[in-house]
């Protein structure tokens, strides 16, 4: 690898400056994008959930020593039957008594799905850009959707369920790094923050409402897939990441793109943005054979491995308690619809909250006390006598808004972290890492069939535990987005005094040097 210093990306664009026109437009339509990933992945609280039903009895009696049968009748709500319909009279396949492990099997199927898509689509995205696995994944989960109303068997939904999995994360990730990396440093996080989580939270918001009008679950797929459909044609809007085209060489292209934004923000762009000569680790001679990054490039060096297993940890934790928790609304006391939008707000109060303190703490104290919190308030619910249920909802929802805080918060702290090399195979194998714990999420909760503070203490603990793991990621925050494996910093070492970096060195940053 060449030894000539990096270009400064931020530095070459920093005429465009930081909210004009194009900023918040790419700001605004990205973040309008995550609303139908807000409500797909938890629309299975409504899709799967099991209306009251009654059993259809044939009962014998005897009478003056005659065997008699008597009329068929309804036992009391919420018994085991074979013939069940819900409000809008639509099957549901018997998900009941000793088949209701399918409705857990089938949510995880859709976490599987995700898995899936998630480690395909990372290595695609660095492969064949940001921009086309967003708007393929965007068009199949509007398309699966469509197709899983029309399901005739619970085998059907369960296969497209996955497969609408396979394009939901592919689709959310990708959108996150195609507007991080075309944006500037303080644009950067307050999109990821405010406004890309927001519009998941509004999307999610939005899910109860639907549902409480659209009360029978075909249309209410066919509901969440118009948003989608909707928003195809901004693809003649959003542009290709030019991080990515610098990376493959494409230096024209990512001009156009600059030169393009530079006239949305009426601001006047250098007759030469990118020299070639600056570029020569930010892309590879046309006459020389390209190189290709691969998952192993992750674990290659100490200060990448290092990084990516500390990643792979807090993903599978972080997004097996935020889920669990979002997917268990349903089972909290109260109205289901209501305590699902309560739940809502308190994820987008979270994501306000984290923006606010996220230039005012070292990155890894934020994501501890987000994690904390929520781990202390889960383990307390222990406590509260079975004649509080309200006192148990408001511990479970507050001690959720610590964890939506740290689900939105990692996905900035990563991206700092991840060089533009392998930043999306890196956020690749952390939502596939990610998704192992949602897959898992769906039986912590039926665990409360047998206990109901199970779940809690379960989630309580690995919130706690994945607090003391996030202490040791090293601080991003004022740093440049690094682009080659080379700049990856090393991860805290409390076992020796630190020393004091350069201002331009990331890779000195520690006890140690890394060697390159």
């Amino acid at each position: 690898m060449s030894a000539v210093q990096l270009m400064d990306f931020d530095e070459s664009t920093a005429f465009l400056g930081d909210y004009g026109f194009f900023h918040v437009l790419m700001i605004v339509l990205l973040s309008l994008s995550a609303m139908p990933c807000g409500y797909m992945r938890v629309i299975v609280v409504f899709v799967s959930d099991t209306p009251e039903y009654h059993c259809k009895l044939s009962i014998n009696s005897t009478r003056n020593g005659t065997d008699v049968e008597r009329a068929s009748s309804w036992s009391e709500p919420n018994s085991c039957s074979r013939d069940k319909v819900n409000g809008n009279g639509t099957e549901t396949w018997d998900l009941v008594c000793e088949n209701a492990w399918k409705v857990p099997f089938s949510t995880s199927l859709y976490f599987v799905g995700v898995l899936i898509g998630s480690f395909i689509s990372g290595h695609l995205s660095d492969r064949f850009g940001r921009k086309p696995v967003f708007f393929v994944t965007m068009f199949l989960q509007a398309a699966i959707a469509l197709i899983q109303a029309t399901s005739i068997s619970w085998v059907m939904y369960c296969i497209l369920n996955c497969m609408r999995g396979a394009s939901h994360m592919s689709n959310y990730t990708s959108s996150i790094v195609l507007g991080s990396e075309m944006l500037s440093k303080s644009a950067r996080v307050s999109y990821t923050l405010l406004g890309h989580s927001m519009g998941y939270g509004l999307g999610y918001a939005l899910l109860p409402l639907l549902a409480y009008f659209i009360r029978g679950w075909r249309m209410l797929l066919v509901a969440s897939a118009i948003p989608s459909l909707l928003f195809i044609p901004s693809w003649w809007v959003i542009p290709e990441s030019p991080r990515w085209l610098l990376q493959k060489g494409r230096v024209e292209e990512a001009e156009r793109v600059i030169r393009n934004a530079a006239k949305q923000n009426r601001v006047p762009a250098p007759e030469i943005i990118f020299r070639t000569e600056e570029c020569l680790e930010l892309m590879q001679k046309k006459d020389e054979k390209e190189q290709t990054y691969t998952y192993m490039d992750l674990f290659r060096t100490p200060n990448m491995r290092n990084v990516t297993i500390l990643g792979l940890f807090l993903w599978v934790s972080v997004a097996m308690v935020f889920y669990g928790l979002s997917l268990n609304t349903s089972n909290l006391y109260g109205n289901v619809y209501l305590n699902c939008f309560l739940s809502a707000l308190i994820d987008i109060g979270a994501y306000f909250t984290t923006w606010l303190m996220v230039n005012r703490a070292p990155r890894p104290t934020v994501l501890f006390s987000a994690l904390m919190s929520c781990g202390i308030l889960l383990l307390v619910i222990q406590l509260v006598p079975e004649d509080m249920p309200v006192m148990f909802q408001v511990l479970a929802l507050v001690g959720k808004m610590g964890m939506s805080g740290a689900y939105s918060f990692i996905y900035v702290i990563f991206t700092e972290l991840m060089p533009t090399v392998v930043r999306n195979m890196g956020f690749g194998i952390f939502t596939t890492a990610a998704n192992i714990g949602t897959i898992i999420s769906p039986y912590v909760i039926y665990s409360g069939v047998h206990s109901k503070i199970l779940p809690y203490i379960i989630f309580g603990t690995i919130s706690i535990v994945a607090a003391a793991v996030s202490i040791l990621l090293p601080d991003t925050r004022n740093n440049k987005l690094p682009d080659h494996i080379s700049q990856a910093k090393p991860i805290r070492n409390f076992s020796c005094q630190k020393k004091t970096p350069s201002p331009q060195s990331t890779e000195t940053e520690g006890c140690k040097k890394e060697e390159q």
